[in-house]
């Protein structure tokens, strides 16, 4: 496991698509997002992408599972055919933890910071959901070769 550090996450304002259901059709999702982002020319190298988790989709019946998609920008986000709608990803202190490979093997990696460390830290959780920073993803890196970074918010 490589190490958690404890950060200071900067107030983010993110371009939000919001999926409610079962997380096999995410893919559907993740393309009218992708749509919104080429029309808004909010590339990937130049705006951060994010990912909010609200439950897990291995612990949580389909119907009821939820994860936003992000995108950085300070754009004012009015109403859209893809139905995006503009989000703040609070500022404060999170534990991050660096997850290398397949998103297939992330579970062990938000488990690692979870239910291993979070206990044993001594810390308290703040009122907002890990989120997940998408630093190197497909189609520009190999599955295998995917970054992303595990945030745990704290009080």
């Amino acid at each position: 496991m490589t190490s958690v550090q404890v950060v200071d996450f900067p107030e983010t304002k993110t371009a939000v698509l919001e999926h409610h259901g079962d997380p096999k059709l995410i893919g559907e999702s993740v393309q009218r997002f992708i749509e919104f982002r080429k029309q808004h020319h909010l590339h990937p190298s130049t705006h951060a992408t994010f990912n909010i988790a609200y439950n897990s989709p291995t612990e949580t019946v389909p119907e009821d599972f939820r994860i936003d998609l992000c995108v950085s920008t300070d754009e004012l986000i009015t109403d859209n055919e893809f139905g995006v709608i503009g989000k703040v990803i609070p500022g404060g202190r999170c534990a991050v933890l660096r997850h290398i490979g397949s998103d297939d093997t992330l579970g062990e990696t938000v488990r690692q910071l979870c239910a291993e460390w979070f206990p044993r830290s001594g810390e308290n959780r703040r009122d907002f959901p890990l989120f997940f920073q998408r630093v190197k993803f497909p189609p520009e890196v190999p599955e295998d070769e995917t970054i992303l970074d595990v945030y745990l918010p704290l009080q």
